[in-house]
């Protein structure tokens, strides 16, 4: 199994309008073969200071995939090759971290 934490930082404002294609593209993402898990999370407010956020631009995606081909398979299909055109005017930064599970 392979997990992904992808942090994706929208242009400011605009978390609202990334969110909303995310989640429109999130049944097609967990409906390709080796997708074990998959959905967005943003900053629960106001928890304390055991918490470092990540601010009003950002979400996380969290993702398990059942192996690299499954995963390598999730970012050239179709459905996320068109999500990457429709919402390149909105996303800042996305930093993609592929882990092993210990």
């Amino acid at each position: 199994m392979i997990h992904v934490l992808a942090v994706i930082t929208a242009k400011p404002g605009r978390r609202a309008a990334l969110l909303e294609a995310f989640n429109a593209n999130v049944p097609a993402v967990r409906a390709e073969a080796g997708c074990i898990a998959y959905g967005g999370a943003i900053d629960v407010p106001d928890f304390g200071s055991v918490q470092a956020p990540f601010g009003p631009d950002t979400f996380v995606v969290i993702e398990q995939w059942e192996n690299g081909d499954a995963l390598r398979a999730h970012g050239k299909s179709p459905h996320m090759v068109a999500y990457a055109a429709n919402t390149k005017e909105l996303v800042a930064d996305r930093r993609i971290h592929i882990l092993d599970p210990v």
